[in-house]
């Protein structure tokens, strides 16, 4: 279906925010909410691995993060990204705090207002890279409204677990080039973190470039970064959490070290972890069985 935004007062000031989201299957069936990580849009939910997971008999829902895809913009709090991550390393959290707009938990609200655009209670929640940690902060925050987590290539945000490979962060903080072109080709560089037996370029390019085509929009990442950082650890409350939780990993991942996933695993009580081989900071379409399987079972234990 055609993207649908629905407008929410979230921001400190009131102001209206639209979330773009698309659905997937019949909505008398039990909700599977997929939240996108950092600086991607509902597109890295690939339509067709949407569909194959709705005709298991589940009501898929992808949805864009504030300030990326078709969502609200908050181009009225530029976030200078270097400025940022200096404070940030620097040890001056007050003046990181002060550049921050909204928090983790405002992009987790975000999620909550799109089941309620859509008359939904509740849902089954499946988060990837910064959406497992959204998809952590809406079980912590709205515990009464997540039926499960799926926690997939993510990580608690405690500073011992889940680093980049110095590779990996040099590509993540590099930017791309603004010329369509540029942009298309400087996907290629996120193999590093790709999986190693089944990363693609051609797949990477393609995705950039329906990116690019749909909502091109770098301003939106140093907000969303900030708001990741300084959420900080969520082990106190992840080991306080009543959600049944399944933690996804791919072992070739080194944008988010599988020490992010062990170490969520361990602190959720009666969390499964499942580590798949040959799956890096990816969802490589050979590797979807996997995946439906594992997501697919888990929701129907808890419908």
């Amino acid at each position: 279906m055609a993207p649908r935004t629905d407008p929410h007062p979230t921001t400190e000031h009131g102001d209206p925010i639209a979330i773009a989201y698309e659905t997937f299957g019949d909505p008398s069936d039990p909700a599977v909410l997929l939240v996108m990580g950092f600086g991607t849009q509902m597109l890295g939910w690939d339509a067709d691995f949407c569909a194959l997971l709705a005709s298991r008999g589940r009501y898929v829902i992808r949805y864009d993060n504030r300030d990326c895809g078709l969502s609200t913009k908050l181009d009225d709090r530029p976030v200078d990204l270097m400025d940022f991550i200096t404070a940030v390393t620097t040890g001056d959290f007050e003046r990181a705090l002060a550049m921050a707009p909204y928090s983790l938990r405002d992009m987790a609200q975000d999620g909550m207002d799109v089941l309620d655009a859509l008359g939904l209670e509740q849902a089954h929640v499946v988060g990837s890279s910064m959406g497992g940690m959204i998809a952590q902060k809406m079980a912590i925050e709205f515990p009464r409204r997540v039926l499960s987590l799926t926690s997939m290539m993510s990580s608690t945000g405690e500073q011992e677990y889940g680093q980049p490979t110095p590779e990996a962060q040099q590509v993540l903080f590099s930017g791309r080039p603004a010329d369509r072109n540029g942009y298309v080709d400087a996907a290629e560089c996120e193999l590093v973190w790709a999986s190693r037996r089944y990363g693609s370029a051609a797949q990477l390019r393609s995705l950039a470039a329906a990116s690019y085509d749909r909502a091109y929009f770098p301003a939106g990442v140093p907000r969303q970064l900030a708001a990741m950082i300084l959420d900080g650890s969520r082990a106190e409350a992840l080991k306080g959490l009543d959600v049944p939780t399944l933690v996804i990993h791919g072992l070739d991942d080194t944008l988010i070290d599988p020490s992010g996933g062990r170490r969520t695993a361990e602190l959720v009580p009666g969390a499964e972890l499942l580590l798949l081989e040959d799956m890096g900071h990816d969802r490589p379409p050979a590797l979807w069985p996997a995946l439906l399987d594992a997501i697919t079972e888990h929701t129907r234990r808890r419908d």
